[in-house]
């Protein structure tokens, strides 16, 4: 290398006593972090930079090495680092990274042990020793969805990770109830760095493990650099758990992106970098529900591709070399540094373009702040329910034996163990043949027998069990008292029990289709600009993208599948689901606020549809025909129903003959075997449809013609009961839903009768369904406020934490930013020292996704946030942010937050107030009627960059919404490519998006927050976050302040920042 300045014996001498791969200079210096560095370094004029080379450090002994006054030594395979302890023991030189710490991180129970030692937050963890392979321990238990280790659960999901510091091989176990399986990550391959593998479920075994809670951190994981411990660099990249695809630049390089830290993480990196005595180290950082923890500790570890960063470096380097060596001398940097090395500038981005995509902006300067949709789920199988009355000593052993022996006591069974049991059991009750002739007095014992065959059916459909799906009831009706076995007393014994099975309501393989088409759409739709765009703004952390699903398994999926589309993933829904999907059940899940009301509704309805007697229309009711009692229901209701009860009759006298055939050729098979626990493809619902089932004329997907005649069967059954010559309405939308599904997805069975059932049912269904959720306006909103009021209270918080956000960004930039920089700062010190928490909580409850109880400044304080750091980061518009928020609930919720944004002006307090939709959208309302699978409810906010931050017109709120996927099975598809979706892939298209407003209206955010207040949940009515036995940050709130002090002192000098710790 070059010297320049000051003649070399007057020279701080730096040995680099590392491998020769870990330093690159001269021509390759532009691909080496440390190459890069020492060149600066070197640059100052002030350095000697001696090499020692692989020979030198192989081969001579340490007597021979070079001397030096600061060494730079770090292990990598094949380094000899007893051999440099030796030298540096001999020559005593100033460590950069001390040699003796550098074996503890080989070993990952003792890099936990330091950072506990030194109070850095790590995942709850336990220890699994082995001193041999296969070693069976008192203290280890496996079980389906958790393991116990020394008395502590860790629920699935939960990672598991070798000892072995240099074992990269670690694993993810997911939960039955999310589909199962494993997930391996390691060391970057090409363009992967994990893989799934779906038919892994049990723990390893061969060595010594350790065994964590999983850290929900949206998919994201962060990579800390300190350079001594006032310094720290920290850059996000997607998360190997999320699909395992890397994400590469044009030139080959992983993609990360500079993030800032919080005053908290600061303080972990200072406290990492003095617990190894490592002043150059790299530690990985995870970020979970408002907490930050380390779980990995790397060593010396350098950022790549940061021209800025390694200007950073080399003088803080710098001054580390001058206060060990030459403490006496000026450690100020030069005024210019003496380099130039320009950074590379990135292409021009998309999503920068103005305007709303959809609705036109009047020629105004807008920029999109935040997206929040509200989306049904996708295509699913019909759901079902079986009730019969048990009075079997088998299944009553069998509730016992699961609700701890308690007479009283119900049992809920869903794991796969559980229905296995359930299984046996009923084999053996259930009879192989049937009888040839049955009289009427048998009648009750033949239903009996019928309803335990269909729960063996249920239990053996697809030839697997997945809890997700299907879950059993076991409740205790009748008892007795029998004597003790011991003969001593007498004890309480079920002689009978109510069973309850509910299956069905499978997301299928169209469903799944759907939603990651709608997830395209909305990546290249619902954000201005290019289609490429919204993952650009996602990669660069400048997308704050929250996903909630309810508690049910179809919601949950749909909600991985469109994520899957929204951001360009790869591969199986599970990793999706557990790393991107939060539940959230309080707020998607649910009808019991509103139970009494809807009763009420169904009740009128029937009155409505079975008398005769229609209202009598005034001239309003004719200009807004919506606001009449029953509104939708066609005329002749009352004379459709011999109808519909005709063609279900008719289906089902079909489908009992083709379940007798089948029936017949089971019976001369064996079944008798045990069922495989778990079968992904149908977990997840299956990508594409089953081909060959179809060929040879069975039913689509894994439901048997014995499942579908009792589907149908029971159908018939309750909609017309014949001694009472009663129709219950109420059936009405499940033998629509039950036929949609049948021509959409049978339909090569060619059942007669089918299509003109289907006709009846959709007419009636129309008007039935949406009457269903309040029978007039007032009801409607009623009802919809009391099922929708916490997501409604939830998105009020969105975008006033969205509006807050904006402003503090704009007053950053064009206003006092000295000052609301400092007031940032104190908040951000004053929320982590309240916040920060200790890693030893209980084990969370078994769960695929992180449950989340909101509170007022939910935003803010509980979800996970990456920022971009605009002062290293290579983006043309740093300061550029989209906040997203989506929800995934069920045909109930997306009824109710309708209702309520069309008819909340009808409250007594807003009845001087227009609805907040225009009139033309009120009756396309009124004819849509159905919001089918997929519908959504999007508001998207914009703020107007020309007006001033009070002006009522800086935020506007757009409202769209479609109908889903509504078209008809027996309408063709204005298109070839939706006609094939239906014929060949059994998919309906989805409906593009229609306005809820004017083009031209504008919809302030403060008039949205005023009609919307009276129906939503208080934001200090959300319980607050949960308040674990957690260390404070308190205690070193004194020691936070002397690092921010000294890093003030210490950064003055630079030629851009004030502070460039982050």
């Amino acid at each position: 290398m070059a010297t320049h300045g000051t003649a070399a014996s007057a020279k701080i001498k730096i040995g680099v006593c590392v491998m020769e791969k870990k330093v690159k200079c001269g021509a390759e210096v532009h691909s080496a972090p440390m190459g890069q560095i020492l060149e600066r370094l070197q640059a100052f004029g002030e350095f000697e930079i001696m090499l020692f080379g692989d020979k030198v450090i192989l081969e001579e002994p340490v007597e021979d090495w070079p001397i030096c006054d600061c060494l730079i030594a770090f292990y990598s395979s094949g380094y000899p680092l007893q051999k440099a302890e030796a030298y540096a023991a001999l020559r005593k030189p100033f460590l950069v990274n001390e040699l003796e710490p550098q074996y503890l991180l080989h070993d990952r129970r003792k890099v936990y042990e330091r950072l506990e030692e030194y109070g850095v937050p790590v995942p709850n963890y336990a220890l699994v020793n082995r001193e041999y392979s296969y070693q069976e321990l008192d203290y280890f238990f496996e079980h389906e969805d958790f393991v116990e280790v020394h008395g502590k659960r860790f629920w699935k999901p939960f990672v598991e990770k070798p000892i072995d510091g240099d074992d990269h091989s670690i694993m993810i176990y997911y939960p039955s109830s999310a589909g199962g399986g494993m997930k391996e990550l390691f060391r970057k391959v090409g363009n992967r760095s994990s893989e799934f593998h779906p038919e892994v479920r049990r723990v390893r075994r061969e060595g010594s493990y350790i065994y964590e809670e999983f850290m929900h951190t949206g998919g994201t994981d962060v990579k800390v650099y300190t350079v001594g411990p006032e310094y720290a660099h920290a850059e996000a990249r997607k998360s190997p758990v999320v699909d395992g695809v890397v994400m590469r630049s044009p030139d080959g390089k992983e993609v990360r992106y500079p993030v800032l830290l919080t005053p908290a993480e600061k303080q972990m990196a200072r406290d990492v970098c003095l617990a190894f005595r490592q002043a150059v180290c790299g530690f990985d950082l995870l970020r979970c529900e408002g907490r930050s923890y380390v779980c990995d500790v790397n060593g010396w570890s350098f950022v790549k591709n940061s021209h800025k960063y390694y200007d950073d470096a080399a003088c803080v380097l710098r001054k580390l070399f001058f206060d060990a060596k030459a403490p006496h001398l000026s450690s100020t940097i030069p005024p210019s540094l003496p380099w130039n090395v320009s950074e590379p500038t990135q292409p021009c981005e998309g999503l920068t373009r103005q305007g709303s995509g959809i609705i036109e902006t009047s020629g105004q300067s807008e920029e999109l702040r935040c997206v929040i949709a509200v989306i049904r789920h996708g295509d699913r199988t019909p759901k079902q329910k079986v009730k019969l009355k048990v009075t079997e000593e088998k299944l009553l052993n069998l509730m016992l034996k699961y609700n701890g022996g308690r007479p009283r006591a119900e049992t809920k069974l869903k794991s796969a163990v559980q229905l296995q049991d359930l299984l046996d059991a009923t084999r053996i009750l259930v009879p192989r043949t049937r009888s040839g002739r049955e009289s009427d007095s048998d009648a009750e014992d033949i239903e009996h027998a019928e309803k335990l065959r269909q729960v063996k059916a249920v239990l053996e459909e697809g030839g697997h069990f997945s809890g997700i799906y299907r879950k059993v009831q076991l409740k205790p009706l009748k008892w007795v008292k029998v004597r003790r076995n011991n003969g001593e007393g007498e004890e309480e014994r079920p002689v009978e029990a109510l069973m309850v099975l509910k299956y069905g309501g499978v997301l299928t393989h169209a469903g799944r289709k759907q939603a990651e088409e709608l997830g395209r759409y909305f990546r290249n739709h619902m954000y201005p600009g290019e289609g490429t765009g919204l993952l650009r703004l996602h990669s660069t952390y400048r997308h704050d993208l929250k996903i909630y699903s309810s508690d049910e398994g179809r919601v949950q999926m749909s909600a991985a599948a469109f994520a899957k589309g929204l951001l360009d993933l790869e591969g199986q829904l599970t990793p999706i689901l557990v790393s991107l999907v939060s539940k959230d059940s309080s707020m998607l899940d649910g009808l019991e606020n509103a139970n009494s009301e809807m009763e009420e509704a169904k009740a009128r309805l029937h009155e409505i549809i079975t008398s005769e007697l229609k209202p009598a229309n005034s001239n309003r009711d004719a200009e807004f025909p919506w606001m009449v009692d029953g509104a939708g229901l066609p005329a002749n209701a009352h004379g459709l129903l011999p109808k519909m009860y005709k063609w279900t009759k008719k289906i089902t006298e079909q489908v009992k003959q083709l379940a007798k055939d089948e029936d017949e050729q089971l019976s001369m098979t064996s079944s008798y075997d045990v069922l495989p626990p778990y079968d992904q493809a149908k977990a997840l619902g299956k990508i594409n449809i089953d081909v060959d089932r179809i060929a040879a004329g069975l039913p689509c997907g894994s439901e048997g013609f014995l499942l579908m005649f009792a589907r149908w069967k029971k159908l018939e059954r309750d909609l017309y009961n014949e001694r009472k010559d009663r129709f219950d309405v109420t059936q009405i939308p499940d033998v629509y839903d039950s036929c949609k599904y049948d021509m959409l997805h049978n339909a090569h069975l060619n059942l007669d009768g089918l299509a003109e059932l289907f006709k009846v049912a959709q007419l009636l269904a129309d008007g039935v369904i949406p009457n269903e959720y309040g029978i007039n306006p007032k009801q409607k909103l009623e009802i919809g406020s009391k099922i929708a009021r916490r997501l409604l209270g939830k998105i009020l918080i969105d975008l006033r934490n969205t509006r807050e956000e904006a402003i503090s960004v704009a007053e950053l930039k064009f206003g006092d930013g000295k000052t609301a920089m400092v007031q940032r700062s104190r908040k951000e010190d004053t929320d982590h020292q309240s916040r920060h928490g200790n890693k030893h909580e209980d084990a969370r409850r078994n769960s695929s996704t992180s449950e989340k109880s909101l509170d007022q400044d939910d935003d803010e304080d509980k979800e996970t946030k990456y920022r971009l750091d605009p002062k290293y980061a290579n983006v043309k518009t740093p300061e550029r942010h989209v906040r997203t928020r989506l929800y995934f609930t069920s045909e109930s919720h997306i009824h109710s937050l309708m209702n309520v944004l069309r008819y909340c002006n009808l409250d007594e307090s807003l009845q001087e107030e227009d609805s907040l939709l225009c009139h033309s959208a009120l009756e396309r309302l009124f004819k849509t009627r159905e919001l089918d699978y997929m519908s959504y409810i999007v508001l998207r906010m914009f703020e107007n960059t020309e007006v001033l931050l009070e002006d009522p017109k800086k935020f506007r709120i757009e409202m769209t919404f479609s109908r889903g996927a509504d078209l008809s099975p027996l309408e063709e598809p204005n298109n070839g490519v939706d006609g094939a979706l239906l014929h060949q892939e059994h998919t309906l298209p989805i409906m593009g998006p229609e306005r809820l407003q004017e083009v031209g209206a504008y919809l302030t955010l403060e008039m949205m927050e005023k009609m919307l207040r009276p129906f939503a949940m208080p934001a200090e009515d959300f319980p607050p976050p949960p308040n674990p036995q957690a260390r404070t940050f308190s205690d070193n709130l004194s020691k936070t302040a002397g690092v921010l002090e000294r890093w003030l002192n210490l950064w003055p000098f630079h030629k851009n920042t004030t502070a460039n710790s982050k």
